[in-house]
């Protein structure tokens, strides 16, 4: 995603979040770089409700499981958004892809088993579950967000250390 302004302390506001996730000319790039991460959040969300409450899910979509679908979206989304990251532009093409693939696959399925245990500890309360699995999801973006910015903020941009 495109760099904003960030307000002390290195947080970005609710207005810069939602202009930056404006709607974008329809072209390769921002297909992939920038719809892509957007479907993925999405899918990571309904992700969070999936594995939180699953109850949930078999009421709206009975006989199909969403979790593959839903575990692919995220995984493309968080992929390309980590492969198009600034800290990676100077790696080869075949190790962004393991690197972006790598981080793709531990944050997801990291959630998904913090999601499992979260859900075996808590109380069996729907509303509780959901809240939690969608609040934890937003927190965990936003961590995930601010550290790949803060490593691409390392960066020299003249080339030298």
């Amino acid at each position: 995603m495109a760099a904003s302004t960030a307000r002390p302390g290195g947080h970005r506001s609710l207005v810069a979040i939602i202009r930056e996730s404006a709607l974008k000319p329809v072209t390769k790039k921002n297909i992939l770089f920038h719809y892509s991460p957007l479907v993925g959040v999405v899918s990571y969300s309904f992700l969070s409700l999936n594995v939180m409450n699953p109850g949930l899910v078999v009421r709206y979509v009975p006989k199909r499981s969403v979790t593959n679908f839903l575990l692919f979206n995220t995984l493309i989304g968080s992929g390309l958004y980590i492969y198009n990251r600034a800290h990676l532009n100077a790696a080869p093409v075949n190790l962004r892809l393991a690197y972006s693939s790598f981080g793709s696959v531990l944050f997801t399925f990291g959630s998904v088993l913090l999601w499992a245990v979260l859900r075996s500890i808590l109380p069996h309360n729907t509303v509780l579950c959901s809240l939690i699995g969608v609040s934890s999801g937003i927190v965990l973006i936003q961590v995930g967000q601010n550290y790949l910015e803060f490593v691409d903020s390392q960066l020299q941009i003249d080339g030298t250390e």
